[in-house]
């Protein structure tokens, strides 16, 4: 069974927040990007790469690869895994990988989605797969860094 420490929804992915503040929090030592786009994307890994904290490793594995593998990870390996959206956390949950909470970072604003909270704007598609992982059993939190305090879940159904 892999350690995973953290799945965060981020669609920054790996950025200051993350690297200074959350892997040190949960003593992560294995960032996993879990993105199909970002698998391929060699600049943006590259970037991500950088603002890494130097004592942890980083993959960036589509969603498949991530489901395919997760399960090899060595017991050493304390896994961070930071998804885009909601969505690609329920496929790996549906694919089998064993996340048992969720903390919702950031989700930017865009066309057709609502302001929930401090930095989590929603759509409907992003609420049904937030209700769907609430129904596998996942816990969902709203906490931009770990010394916050955790935001009212409930602005999401709203």
């Amino acid at each position: 069974m892999p350690d995973i420490v953290l799945t965060r929804i981020d669609n920054r992915l790996i950025h200051g927040q993350v690297a200074t503040q959350w892997c040190g929090s949960v003593g992560a030592n294995l960032l996993l990007v879990a993105n199909d786009a970002t698998a391929e994307d060699k600049m943006r890994q590259g970037l991500m790469r950088m603002a890494a904290p130097g004592y942890a490793q980083t993959r960036f594995f589509s969603i498949d690869k991530t489901i395919q593998i997760i399960g090899k990870a060595s017991p050493k390996q304390h896994i961070a895994i930071i998804c885009e959206t909601p969505q690609d956390v329920l496929r790996l949950v549906e694919g089998g990988v064993p996340i048992k909470k969720v903390n919702i970072g950031n989700m930017h604003m865009a066309d057709g989605k609502r302001q929930v909270a401090t930095s989590v704007a929603v759509n409907d598609d992003d609420v049904a797969a937030f209700r769907k992982l609430q129904e596998k059993g996942v816990e969902l939190e709203i906490r931009r860094v770990p010394q916050f305090a955790a935001e009212d879940l409930n602005k999401l159904f709203e």
